[in-house]
């Protein structure tokens, strides 16, 4: 079973490490230019997760938040580009931030809070949520957006 499909069942992690483990499987499978909302309330994982990616494409600095910055770029054999938009107040500031600047092939763009800028999203971004679970465990469950209706669907 691929790990699109695992991740589609949901998968439960326990620690931080087995989220970055699963994370770096899952970014060594992302086509160059993907983009990926991960969804989820504070403390579940997200950077964590984004740390995983990056490990996954190569990227050998250390990852951090980039909440203050709303976005870090991490060079590799893979772009990796990590936005916070917990800041981001509409689509249109996201487009200010001239991105695309940003965005040389190869690179992945992990887009966390990512109902902040909905409408700049594209149509076939993958959604990742992350919930913990009440055993304190970590589930993630990949969904992708319908183009045709906007919404997302397992």
């Amino acid at each position: 079973m691929s790990i699109f499909e695992r991740l589609r069942e949901g998968i439960s992690t326990r620690d931080p490490a087995a989220t970055q483990a699963l994370a770096a499987e899952f970014a060594r499978a992302l086509p160059p230019g993907t983009v990926l909302a991960l969804h989820g309330d504070l403390g579940v994982g997200k950077t964590t997760f984004v740390q995983g990616l990056a490990r996954g494409l190569g990227v050998l600095a250390p990852v951090t938040s980039p909440t203050f910055n709303l976005f870090t770029l991490h060079r590799g054999p893979v772009n990796l580009v990590h936005l916070d938009a917990y800041r981001l107040g509409s689509a249109r500031e996201f487009e200010d931030l001239l991105l695309e600047e940003f965005l040389t092939p190869p690179w992945i763009l992990a887009v966390e809070w990512p109902e902040r800028i909905a409408e700049a999203m594209p149509r076939d971004a993958l959604h990742l949520e992350l919930r913990i679970q009440p055993d304190q465990s970590h589930h993630l469950l990949l969904r992708r957006a319908d183009a045709a209706e906007g919404t997302v669907q397992a």
